[in-house]
């Protein structure tokens, strides 16, 4: 057998175990400071007032002193749990246009990390959002989570088409404007047009007048000079 030179190990093995936990304390800081600067970042989202207004719709309690305070109607409350579904779905609509091109602009180093770390976390905020919005509609009715994202989203449908079209009525009265206005210069250059071709046609037909008073005018030649030379012969 041979004798193991425990000595001569001890050296490498220190600097194993040194490296080692070099590695993890730095691994570990590492992670601490990605932490800290991850919640320091700005949200990718506004403040969710839909939800703030369900929220405390939903806690209010009876003013101090006034035993027969009115409670919240439920109608009221699930009416509030919707508009925060609406928003929600905006949200999630915004998420997903979002994400194609963050992940494109973070290959090509336009970006930096910090932006794709707030999308990340949007994501995931909508993730713990969605099944909240789920848990509380079943709650308040049976089995209305299963449909609440789907009244949602064709309240969120009409609200955009509502929209647009009130974009579309706030231009009807400038753009009606503008068509009478071109209109208006259309038909000016055409009367335009048509006087400078009527123009034409009488300068044009005076000259046709000239031409057939010369062509109609007699011969210049005497008569007595035709007779002479018949005298002659």
């Amino acid at each position: 057998m041979f004798d193991i030179d425990w000595r001569g190990l001890l050296v490498p093995l220190a600097y194993v175990f040194v490296l080692g936990g070099t590695f993890m304390t730095f691994s570990t800081i590492y992670r601490k400071r990605k932490a800290v600067q991850s919640a320091n970042l700005a949200p990718w989202f506004g403040p969710h007032l839909q939800r703030n207004i369900y929220l405390s719709l939903l806690h209010m309690e009876p003013e101090a002193g006034s035993e027969k305070a009115p409670k919240v109607p439920d109608s009221i409350i699930r009416a509030a749990l919707l508009r925060r579904a609406v928003e929600d779905i905006h949200r999630i609509i915004q998420i997903r246009t979002a994400k194609a091109s963050c992940s494109s602009l973070l290959q090509r180093g336009s970006v930096g990390d910090d932006l794709w770390q707030r999308f990340q976390r949007a994501e995931k905020e909508m993730e713990e959002e969605l099944r909240d919005v789920v848990m509380e509609a079943n709650a308040l009715a049976p089995n209305w989570g299963q449909t609440i994202f789907q009244s949602a989203n064709e309240i969120a449908a009409n609200t955009v088409l509502r929209e647009r079209m009130d974009e579309i009525k706030a231009t009807v009265d400038s753009e009606k404007e503008w068509w009478e206005k071109r209109r208006a210069g259309i038909q000016t250059e055409f009367m335009k047009e048509l006087d400078e071709a009527e123009k034409t046609q009488i300068k044009a037909g005076s000259e046709d007048d000239t031409v057939l008073v010369d062509t109609n005018t007699p011969s210049a030649t005497p008569s007595g000079a035709s007779k002479k030379k018949k005298g002659k012969k």
